[in-house]
């Protein structure tokens, strides 16, 4: 059968993301930086803490959403051989959401059957299910929620290729992912390309995140003894068996954590999921990709709290990711050189091996891995096929755009050529600037920013040094009295750690024209500083300024709480609209100040209101919601006079978000073999 692809669209229900936050993200702000201390030896080599960004900035939260799910059209494309379907959603950053494996009839990966975002990514909002491309910084990255370049090119022999790519625009790389699936072929193939324009070292960060289905019989085989954990900051422990568990099955797995693998530098890179019949996904990419990981939910409350947050009400899907990196851990990026392209080529499709070999002995079942690895593709293919489609991947498509991207790389093209610099790429197509950019043309073209209504929202940030550069021209020259470019450069200070710059620029934005959003600067120049109900004072006043503001709510009521004002959030939270007093966060901080001035009752009912209060934006970790039911048990036991232990007090599912805690896990199993 020809490869065959299809542009098409499916219905899927979804929950509408509702734009983007109206603010910078300075809650977000973390200058805090890890130096290394880790409990490896002087052999390891890594890279831990190398990279670190304080915050998203100049992108903003993708925030918004709620929780009910729409039917939902999405543009997906479809790549199709004679064994295998892979469907991708270039509007959810790209997507493989699902790789049906025709002669199984089974789908390779775990398929999500909604689209709900949740608090996981860098920008807030991501998706559970298939696999994702995250490239740039720790985390899951800027664009997982958000459309990528998609076109269309061939292989030499005719075979299409899927192309999807973007620019950006903190570490200002471009991305570019090319997918093909050849006749004949049992895999699919990514071919990646990360290009540093800059004549600047680049801390570096990939992480290829595949979610595949956990059963009692998973088993993860990798060609490694050892795998890198978080105990003791960062620190080598043996697999199979870790702590006295075979941790090579998921099921063995107490609490949510990650597992990095060592894998010795000259072993093949490869990570497969097979179950009890030894049949299942298996994973493989050339040298580049020298890290591989396994994340667990585990086998606990909280663990299956998450796992059905991120799915549909009442689902009993169990999933794990297989993940595959530039680097050996997450904790770290890699240097990447200047004016430099690197790529690799990545493998997925099906694995059927010897079900006794793979649940055998360590040793057996990583052979047996290797051996049906190489009957599928070798790694001597593997670097063939890279080595022979890369006139392909520098070549610009010769298919249609399917759908365009941000503006974003237009912008950072026309700067380089007003320098008189070449493109960042010559064989991409970032089509043209748009409304997010208009400002940044007029900056670089007249040597100031426009003007702006105080009332509006600035419609974006820059952080870029050159762009920095430019506004501080601009504030002293043609922007002496802009409030607006006086805004600009004093929230790109604050996110550069500038504080008393930040604190004068912003100031002097008041000075000439007070806005609800200088305030807000103001507010978080202050939490930096240290002194929180001064900065929460000032995140008020920016929300009375604009007082249908949701972002501007959510933000001065959390400053509110933490600042201890327990009367000042709720006076703020009784002066708002009934559809303002519904939004999750301000629900959340007005309950917690509820039970923080001891009116129990009222805190009670705003958690079971509804059938339990359920947050849309809870952050992975965050146990918020869990303490709230804690402290509200604890207090009650208190009035009545009864012990209470939170160490051991049982909290309802809804409630319970404790991945992380080992204490209640399920009995371990190992599977009886043979």
């Amino acid at each position: 059968m020809p490869t065959n692809l299809q542009i098409t669209t499916i219905t899927m229900p979804c929950q509408h993301m509702n734009g983007e936050s109206s603010l910078p993200p300075l809650s977000k702000l973390n200058f805090w930086h890890r130096n290394g201390d880790s409990g490896l030896s002087e052999d390891d080599e890594l890279f831990i803490g190398y990279g670190h960004v304080p915050s998203p900035f100049p992108y903003r939260m993708q925030d918004m959403y709620t929780r009910p799910l729409h039917d939902t059209e999405m543009l997906a494309v479809v790549l199709e051989n004679e064994y295998l379907k892979a469907t991708f959603l270039p509007q959810w950053g790209g997507k493989l959401m699902s790789l049906f494996d025709k002669e199984s009839g089974r789908d390779l990966l775990y398929k999500n059957s909604v689209m709900r975002p949740c608090n996981l990514a860098f920008r807030n909002a991501w998706t559970s299910g298939g696999v994702e491309w995250n490239c740039g910084m720790f985390g899951h990255h800027v664009h997982t929620c958000e459309p990528m370049f998609t076109t269309t090119t061939k292989l030499a022999d005719g075979t299409p290729v899927l192309r999807m790519y973007e620019f950006e625009r903190i570490r200002q790389v471009v991305q570019q992912m090319d997918f093909f699936l050849p006749a004949g072929s049992r895999v699919l193939f990514a071919r990646n390309r990360i290009i540093n324009p800059l004549p600047d070292v680049v801390p570096m960060y990939w992480w290829s995140n595949i979610a595949v289905p956990e059963t009692p019989d998973t088993r993860i085989i990798v060609d490694a003894d050892g795998a890198y954990v978080a105990d003791n900051n960062t620190s080598l422990a043996p697999i199979p068996e870790y702590n006295g568990d075979d941790v090579t099955y998921p099921i063995n797995v107490p609490a949510a954590g990650d597992y990095f693998y060592n894998i010795p530098p000259k072993k093949r890179k490869f990570e497969a999921a097979v179950d009890a019949d030894g049949y299942g996904l298996i994973h493989t990419s050339t040298m580049r990709l020298q890290g591989r990981k396994l994340f667990c939910w585990g086998q606990n409350p909280g663990g299956d709290r998450w796992q059905e947050y991120l799915t549909e009400d009442g689902s009993n899907d169990r999933y794990i990711e297989l993940q595959a990196g530039l680097a050996h851990t997450q904790y770290e990026c890699i240097p990447m050189p200047p004016n430099t392209t690197w790529e690799w080529l990545e493998a997925y499709g099906a694995i059927h091996a010897d079900g006794d070999t793979v649940h055998g002995e360590w040793e057996g079942a990583k052979a047996e891995i290797r051996n049906r690895l190489n009957d599928i593709i070798t790694d001597d293919e593997m670097d063939r096929i890279l080595e022979e489609t890369k006139a392909m991947a520098k070549t610009a498509a010769n298919g249609e755009m399917i759908l365009s991207g941000s503006g974003w790389g237009a912008l950072e093209n026309m700067r380089r050529e007003k320098e008189g610099r070449p493109t960042m790429t010559s064989h991409l197509d970032f089509g043209t600037v748009g409304a997010e950019q208009a400002d940044w043309v007029c900056l670089l073209q007249r040597g100031f920013f426009p003007e702006h209504d105080p009332a509006q929202v600035p419609p974006s940030w820059m952080l870029q040094k050159e762009w920095v550069r430019m506004m501080e021209n601009a504030v002293s020259g043609g922007n002496l009295f802009s409030w607006y470019a006086h805004l600009q450069l004093g929230m790109t200070y604050l996110c550069m750690n500038r504080l008393s710059d930040a604190e004068e620029l912003l100031e002097k934005s008041m000075m000439l024209n007070p806005s609800c959003w200088a305030v807000y600067g103001l507010a978080y120049v202050k939490q930096q500083l240290g002194n929180s109900a001064a900065a929460a004072a000032l995140a008020a006043r920016a929300y009375r300024m604009r007082p249908t503001d949701i972002s501007l709510a959510k933000e001065a009521m959390e400053l509110l709480v933490n600042a201890e004002m327990y009367e000042d959030a709720l006076e703020l939270a009784q002066g708002m609209t009934p559809e303002m007093q519904t939004v999750g966060r301000v629900q959340l901080y007005t309950t917690q100040a509820h039970i923080r001035l001891g009116h129990i009752e009222q805190a009670e009912a705003a958690l079971y209101a509804g059938g339990g209060v359920v947050l849309p934006d809870i952050r992975e970790g965050e146990l918020s919601i869990t303490n709230m039911y804690l402290e509200i048990a604890e207090k009650k036991a208190a009035r009545d006079g009864l012990p209470f232990d939170r160490e051991t007090a049982p909290v309802p599912p809804i409630f319970d978000y404790r991945q992380c805690d080992s204490t209640r896990r399920r009995p371990a199993r190992k599977r009886v073999r043979g």
